[in-house]
């Protein structure tokens, strides 16, 4: 059995979703079992012979300080679901609450790995491959050095390596442009960085990037900083949003739209399942001794469900011990890289 600790109160709809997704969850995966971490008065109806309810009194809001998370709620529900990881009873933990505290609460509980500074927020964004393109930093670290993006790139590829199967994946750096030359001193000190680990056998290192190649699938994981990641991310969000209502109102518009969707109804359909991010939920908190994935705030049940797979896809092909693994075998470049640099 690979067991999963659920934060049910957690993100903007608690247990009316993550409930109801971790029901079709259990249906689809035997081998699967739950630890539902909430409010026993909000999960009592739940029954199902793999899950188990742990009870937790309190719950972080959306917009709740990290310090209050962290410091304050000390019996909430998403705390008590990475406690479990931490305790050796799950796996993996799932939430859907709120980002900071999560990233801090896990941190602080679990701790980085040797090796690792800060962990790294890693997701998937669809591509015109028929794929999807791993990016990270999404998020938790608004400021990166050279030497962080290096540990980005090498946890990244741990993690594709583990759930899409490509065992030396294509990491490239996002820039303003595809020359060495461009970008921050900091980005042109992490090419070099990321040029020296593919030379060490520790990475597969495509080059410098530009925004668009995220969406054509040119390299399988973009290294970044949090600041760009996060932007691009729900930038992608939008955009997918826009183009799927936009089709579904021409399909409306008059007779003559309705009988062209008619006819195109087959390649449409399967263009906007390519492009529903709810599909590609999940985010990956790398870095840390224990596994745990964010789902969107708002995730609907398909959306926390798709949440539910990737970290038990993770769980069960030992994501954990493969970053161990790579960030091992690239531990003599990291801390080079990490010596106090020259003034």
């Amino acid at each position: 059995m690979t067991t999963l600790a659920v934060d049910c109160m957690g993100g903007d709809h608690g247990p009316g979703v993550t409930l109801v997704a971790c029901r079709q969850f259990l249906d689809k995966h035997p081998e699967a079992r739950l630890l539902l971490v909430g409010q026993p008065a909000s999960l009592q109806a739940f029954t199902h012979e793999r899950a188990s309810v742990v009870a937790a009194s309190e719950v972080v809001a959306m917009d709740d300080p990290v310090e209050v998370a962290l410091r304050r709620k000390k019996d909430s529900s998403m705390r008590v679901a990475i406690q479990q990881v931490k305790d050796g009873a799950a796996q993996a933990a799932v939430s859907a609450g709120n980002t900071g505290a999560l990233m801090a609460i896990a941190r602080y509980l679990l701790k980085t790995l040797d090796g690792i500074d800060r962990p790294a927020i890693a997701t998937q964004m669809p591509n015109a491959q028929g794929g999807a393109t791993t990016v990270l930093d999404l998020g938790a670290n608004v400021d990166c050095t050279a030497e962080h993006l290096l540990q980005f790139a090498v946890m990244g590829s741990a993690l594709v390596s583990v759930l899409q199967e490509r065992e030396e994946p294509l990491v490239g750096l996002l820039n303003i442009g595809e020359e060495v030359i461009k970008g921050s001193e900091e980005i042109k000190r992490a090419g070099e960085l990321l040029r020296s680990a593919a030379g060490a056998g520790d990475l597969n290192f495509h080059g410098n990037v530009e925004g668009n190649d995220i969406f054509k699938g040119t390299v399988d994981i973009v290294v970044c900083d949090g600041f760009v990641g996060n932007v691009a991310l729900k930038a992608s969000e939008g955009v997918a949003a826009m183009i799927i209502g936009g089709l579904k109102q021409e399909f409306k518009r008059n007779i003559f739209t309705k009988l062209a969707a008619a006819v195109a109804y087959p390649v449409l359909s399967a263009l906007m399942r390519r492009m529903d991010y709810r599909r590609y939920n999940g985010a990956a908190l790398l870095g840390l001794r224990g596994l745990v994935f964010k789902s969107h705030g708002s995730a609907d049940v398909l959306a926390f469900e798709q949440a539910l797979n990737r970290a038990y896809d993770a769980a069960r092909n030992n994501l954990l011990d493969r970053v161990r693994a790579r960030v091992a075998h690239a531990a003599p470049l990291l801390a080079t890289a990490d010596q106090p640099r020259a003034s």
